[in-house]
């Protein structure tokens, strides 16, 4: 029976959501093939610390994994929009990370946006790309009533939007990319939205 499109599109929209959701639980909790399998071979990472493919991604995610580094990631609910046998899909989350600065624990707040690309190949949709558009972060004691002192001119050469996750990731020896999408770079995140949507071949939001 051929189905109505609307179910078809409900049907796509489950499936990318759940893919998303599946990606992000999988890395939180170290199910790296579960990861891995959320990629298309030729897909694209584009974020703070890393620029390559979704298996190298992966891969530099087992070793950040092994580094302590042990990112959680909260999300907002995930919008999808379909085209065809692409789809955009974003959402509101925040990064957090759990450090050690000066013999104090903190945790470290990343405000962003993520933007995927999902695309559907034989039948099943994996991951095209993904990117974030950093808004801001925060970094508090893990023990109220601590504190830490940093130097301002540590944070000059950093971008306002995700300084100090720059800053805690470079202390952990990660080169920091500081030409992503940002809200301090309105065009930057404009530019970024105008790319995924061509690939989609939608207009604009």
């Amino acid at each position: 029976m051929d189905l109505p499109q609307a179910v078809r599109d409900a049907g796509d929209v489950s499936a990318i959501t759940q893919l998303v959701l599946k990606e992000r639980e999988s890395r939180d909790l170290g199910r790296w093939d579960d990861m891995r399998a959320c990629f298309h071979p030729d897909s694209q990472i584009r974020v703070s610390w890393f620029r390559g493919n979704g298996a190298d991604f992966v891969n530099g995610s087992i070793d950040m994994a092994r580094r302590n580094v042990l990112a959680k990631h909260r999300l907002s609910p995930i919008r999808v929009v379909l085209s065809g046998n692409r789809a955009v899909a974003t959402m509101s989350a925040i990064i957090e990370i759990p450090s050690q600065l000066q013999g104090i624990e903190m945790n470290l707040l990343s405000y962003t946006r993520f933007i995927y690309r999902a695309e559907r190949r034989e039948d099943q949709w994996r991951i095209f790309s993904f990117d974030a558009i950093y808004m801001r972060d925060e970094l508090t004691p893990a023990i109220p009533g601590q504190s830490i002192s940093i130097d301002p001119r540590e944070l000059q050469s950093f971008r306002p939007t995700y300084r100090l996750l720059s800053y805690v990731l470079s202390k952990q020896g990660y080169t920091i990319d500081s030409d992503l999408a940002g809200e301090d770079r309105p065009e930057s995140a404009r530019a970024l939205i105008r790319e995924v949507f061509t690939w989609a071949r939608m207009k604009v939001d």
